[in-house]
């Protein structure tokens, strides 16, 4: 007995003869006195049901025995899938398994244009381009969620949780396909400034008009979105399972699945449409060449669109208008038990599995942002370079000439390169750069592990004068030689220079003698009665 067939109360079969208390349903005896005490009656569609509870009489499903509690042996609930999967549910699995591969594809999407290759910035936030991606993975998931519950609608016997789920998620799955289509217009026009500005940060100002639309439009998007939601979620979807006869179908599912809320939630997917449209106005018409006059301006519009969005805007509005379909039409919707199967996929899952299948692709394609940002300022430099005629040597002339700086280097052979770039002589081309083989030049010595006590090298080139330790008590001193010392280990020549300043102008006090003690300079000293008297010998000694 099919379920769309006329659900009607008969009188219960007539049992053995003679017997009143007996009844008979498909060769099982039951007590009829038990039966109608619990108010249970026997409908035509093969069911026993007292309105709370329902039962299935038609073998293999008929009850064994009724106790007089009113508590049926081995039997089997009306809302269970005893019918096999038939074309919707076929059709369910083939498009949910569609809709996880587009699941993997847009994972792999937004692990691909997730990722920073710059540092980040305050004006464009890393999650701006990942939105979208996310949008595109709660509509695989609601789908996919959606299909796979749809298989029990039709092989439920009497409609009952199966088909609000389907259609719950199905909503969601809309209102999910709305928001990847803004978030992919969005960020473009993002992506659009960010390259407007990379060149020079002061071309466009942060408080004009466009800002400020750029501002707003995301808030009224979303608030449109948001009174879809609350026209369409908050309700009780109870009603949309009374399908369990035409007369019930026609007096309650129906217009619960058409009423005014559902209508006006469809009306709010046409203002997010019409707040993406003129996004994408916006974006032309700051980031793109502008066109003077009407019918430039709509050629302009027309010619700056890029192709994803040619795609997947009017893909979007074909979604939206099936959705105004549904509100008005029951029998199109995925609502309707035993509905069309081909309005329920071309209409309701095709657009949002195209619009996957169109960002998967040129998510593919196109590259990441902070690496086609990286391209498009080396390809600048390169243009200010041959404007500015500098010519960059290649890759290996730093290797060529002994300028190759290794990652791994310590300090000693940072303190020789150093050495060579102030001589302004190079390496040997059989020497190797390292700590314990590296040799100054000329010398045979390593520079860095010459004592500091040392006598003078014995070079035409460099003459490096002793240097002594400090061993007196006064720590400026001691900071000053210190600093002396590390001067002479980095710039040799520097060093050379000064001690030979030093020498002679030690050389130049010394033509008079050797100074006085300290003794024979003390002011106020008393000679003593057995010593000679002092004799001034210059004005130093008054």
């Amino acid at each position: 007995m099919s379920l769309l067939e006329a659900r009607e109360a008969l009188s219960f079969p007539p049992g053995n003869s003679g017997n009143l208390t007996d009844t008979v349903i498909d060769n099982v005896h039951f007590n009829l006195t038990t039966l109608e005490h619990w108010n249970y009656t026997y409908f035509s569609n093969g069911t026993l049901s007292n309105g709370s509870w329902c039962f299935l009489t038609f073998p293999p499903y008929t009850p064994a025995y009724v106790f007089p509690n009113g508590t049926f042996l081995n039997a089997t609930k009306c809302w269970s899938p005893t019918e096999s999967i038939r074309e919707r549910g076929g059709v369910a699995i083939g498009y949910a398994v569609l809709f996880g591969i587009t699941l993997i594809l847009t994972l792999v999407n937004l692990h691909k244009h997730g990722r920073l290759h710059l540092p980040a910035e305050k004006r464009f936030y890393p999650i701006g381009r990942r939105w979208q991606w996310y949008w595109a993975s709660f509509v695989c998931a609601t789908a996919m969620v959606s299909l796979f519950v749809s298989i029990d609608v039709d092989r439920y016997y009497l409609p009952e949780l199966p088909v609000i789920l389907t259609t719950f998620f199905w909503y969601l799955m809309q209102m999910g396909t709305v928001a990847l289509v803004w978030e992919a217009v969005r960020h473009w026009g993002s992506w659009m400034e960010r390259q407007f500005i990379d060149p020079d940060p002061f071309t466009l100002r942060q408080d004009d008009r466009r800002a400020r639309v750029e501002l707003y439009l995301p808030l009224l998007f979303y608030l449109f979105l948001w009174l879809n939601f609350f026209m369409i979620v908050p309700r009780k979807w109870s009603a949309i399972q009374h399908q369990r006869s035409p007369e019930q179908t026609l007096l309650e599912a129906a217009p619960s699945a058409t009423d005014s809320r559902f209508k006006a939630g469809a009306f709010m997917l046409v203002g997010c449409w019409l707040v993406t449209v003129f996004s994408l106005r916006h974006s032309i018409k700051y980031y793109c060449p502008q066109n003077r006059g009407i019918f430039n301006r709509i050629i302009g519009f027309v010619r700056y669109t890029p192709l994803r969005f040619a795609l997947i805007i009017p893909l979007a509005a074909a979604l939206i208008a099936y959705q105004i379909l549904v509100a008005f039409r029951f029998e199109y919707g995925p609502v309707k038990v035993g509905g069309n199967d081909a309005a329920i996929f071309v209409g309701g899952y095709t657009p949002s599995f195209l619009i996957l299948v169109v960002q998967i692709v040129f998510g593919l394609i196109n590259p990441n942002e902070d690496r086609e940002l990286q391209r498009q300022r080396r390809e600048r430099n390169q243009v200010l370079n041959r404007e500015m005629g500098i010519v960059p040597k290649p890759s290996w002339w730093r290797r060529v000439n002994g300028e190759y700086m290794d990652p791994n280097e310590g300090m000693r052979e940072r303190l020789m390169r150093n050495v060579r770039e102030v001589h302004g002589t190079k390496p040997a081309a059989s020497a190797t750069v390292s700590g314990a083989d590296a040799q100054h030049e000329g010398l045979g010595v390593p520079l860095d592990m010459t004592p500091i006590s040392s006598p003078p090298l014995a070079s035409p080139r460099v003459t490096r004068p002793p240097m002594q330790p400090y061993t007196g008590r006064s720590e400026r001193r001691r900071e000053e030689r210190t600093a002396e010392l590390a001067a002479g280990l980095l710039y040799p020549i520097a060093a050379q220079n000064s001690a030979a300043t030093a020498a002679r102008r030690r050389e130049e006090l010394m033509k008079d003698g050797p100074p006085p003690s300290y003794t024979e300079t003390v002011r106020g000293a008393q000679p003593t009665p057995n010593s000679a008297p002092n004799q001034i010998r210059s004005m130093l000694d008054v």
